[in-house]
């Protein structure tokens, strides 16, 4: 089980609250898709990367969706992919941060409308506040989210709505 699990049922919990943003920007406007397929990046280092899908992310556990990324990274890098591993995302998370960078822009995988950026984990002090309201300073697991969204589709409210969502869900893992 890694942290990209808990990334891709966040941001299913994220584009079932917002589903505007599990769309696609068509020639005749605005394709609203029934199913989250989130597609995953995978490193292959000199060779690029490439982005298998994981279909249906929305029916599996957080442990199915471990499975299956797991499944797909090691089918990814060794060359095992099939066509269909490929095709039909509505939705794509990245990991910028394997390298150490904390935040980065990157690019929509088009036609999706978005694509979510994680950047490397690390401790930070950062106030928390207790059920009484008092503050202290606590060291916790910190990550920035980058996302990346189409205009056509969305504005800044319904993209900070998705964002809220994921972040909500991150912050309040409930087992």
């Amino acid at each position: 089980l890694t942290l990209t699990a808990y990334f891709i049922a966040a941001i299913v919990e994220g584009l079932r609250a917002n589903p505007t943003a599990n769309s696609s920007w068509g020639e005749d406007g605005l394709i609203m898709h029934p199913d989250i397929n989130i597609g995953v990046a995978v490193a292959l280092g000199k060779e690029g990367l490439i982005v298998p899908v994981i279909k249906q992310a929305d029916t599996l556990s957080l442990l199915g969706i471990a499975r299956q990324v797991n499944d797909l990274a090691e089918r990814a890098r060794n060359k095992q992919l099939k066509p269909e591993d490929v095709r039909g995302g509505t939705f794509t998370l990245t990991n910028h941060g394997h390298g150490g960078s904390l935040f980065a822009s990157p690019i929509i995988f088009q036609p999706q409308v978005g694509i979510l950026g994680t950047g490397r984990m690390h401790k930070r002090p950062v106030v928390v506040s207790d059920e009484n309201g008092r503050d202290a300073i606590a060291i916790r697991p910190m990550v920035y989210l980058s996302f990346v969204f189409d205009h056509r589709v969305l504005d800044g409210e319904g993209a900070d709505a998705f964002l809220s969502a994921v972040k909500d869900k991150l912050e309040n893992w409930e087992v």
